[in-house]
C-alpha cells in the first residue's frame, strides 16, 4: 500500500506561482511515475504533467512553458512549479502515482487563481 500526502494548494492571483508537492510512502513500491491531475467543477480529470523514474515528462499543452514538474527519487516526492498561472487553472489537483503493484491517487489540494 501506497500513501501519498499531497501540500501547496491555495490561492494565487493571475500571473502569480504556486508549488504543489506530492510525497510517497509505504513498504515495498517501485514508482514508475508520478504526475499530476487536476479536476475543475462540472468538468472530468485531466492530465497535467507527468515524469517517469528515468525523467522523461510530458505537458499538457495547455500548462506548457509554464509549469514545471520535477522529481526527487531519493524522498519519492514529485513536485510541480505552477507559473504564470490563469483563471482557468482553477481546479482540484491530485497527485497520482503508478508504481510495480497498482496507480495510487492523492486525496486533491484546491488550487484557485483569482483576483
Amino acid at each position: 500500500q501506497v500513501q501519498l500526502v499531497e501540500s501547496g494548494g491555495g490561492l494565487a492571483q493571475p500571473g502569480g506561482s504556486l508549488k504543489l508537492s506530492c510525497a510517497a510512502s509505504g513498504n515495498n513500491f517501485d514508482i514508475f511515475a508520478m504526475g499530476w491531475y487536476r479536476q475543475a467543477p462540472g468538468k472530468q480529470r485531466e492530465l497535467v504533467a507527468y515524469i517517469t523514474n528515468r525523467g522523461r515528462t510530458n505537458y499538457a499543452d495547455a500548462v506548457k512553458g509554464r509549469f514545471t514538474i520535477s522529481r526527487d527519487n531519493a524522498k519519492n516526492t514529485a513536485y510541480l512549479q505552477m507559473d504564470s498561472l490563469k483563471p482557468e487553472d482553477t481546479a482540484v489537483y491530485y497527485c497520482n502515482v503508478d508504481t510495480s503493484g497498482a496507480n495510487y491517487w492523492g486525496q486533491g489540494t484546491q488550487v484557485t487563481v483569482s483576483s
